[in-house]
């Protein structure tokens, strides 16, 4: 196993009761509560996984409030991120659309090299299904984003869609001592010209 763990900043976004508390609470304490009360503004959460080649990596997950009210404090979380999770709900058109909107809003301000996932939850009610695998895929596809559809009442691909995240964060990024991950490294110099470096 390395000696350095990898750190990876993650942010959760989606629609009220899409389940992203829900997602994140399985993965962590492997628990399901239907009953979770609504995030207000934020919850920090810490989970760490070990990739296939030993390599330990360790996530700061912050799993933000999908309440219209609290939008505009999103990017207080997302501000520095590695990845984010977008989850939408496979029962709600509504909340597949609003993820795209939320990718497009982390792009704009944090750049494309931020690791996006999309996680179509609930798919333990695909009877009532609005949103296909297939039109979720294409979209993910054609951006190149992680896809899964997962279930958070059933345990359905949550340690597989975070761990896809730990695998591609550092493809993306290079690890460094401060920050869990900067684009490239600098001299002291180039550090004073640019400021697109510091991610903080």
């Amino acid at each position: 196993m390395s000696s350095e763990p990898i750190m990876i900043k993650l942010v959760l976004l989606g629609d009220q009761k899409v389940g992203k508390s829900c997602v994140v609470l399985r993965f962590v304490k492997d628990e399901f509560d239907p009953f979770k009360y609504p995030t207000i503004g934020a919850t920090y959460l810490a989970q760490s996984v070990v990739l296939g080649n030993q390599q330990l990596v360790k996530f700061e997950i912050w799993d933000t409030a999908g309440q219209e009210k609290y939008r505009s404090l999103a990017p207080l979380y997302y501000h520095g991120a590695s990845a984010a999770l977008i989850v939408y709900d496979i029962t709600s058109k509504e909340s597949f659309d609003n993820a795209k909107w939320w990718v497009n809003e982390v792009q704009s301000k944090e750049g494309s090299h931020v690791v996006i996932a999309l996680a179509g939850n609930k798919l333990d009610l695909s009877a009532n299904r609005q949103v296909s695998t297939s039109e979720a895929q294409q979209y993910a596809q054609e951006n190149k984003f992680i896809f899964f559809e997962t279930s958070a009442k059933n345990d359905t691909n949550i340690k597989e869609i975070f761990k896809a995240i730990a695998e591609e964060v550092p493809h993306r990024q290079i690890p460094t001592q401060n920050q869990g991950v900067v684009l490239q490294e600098d001299t002291n110099t180039e550090r004073k010209k640019k400021c697109a470096c510091n991610l903080l």
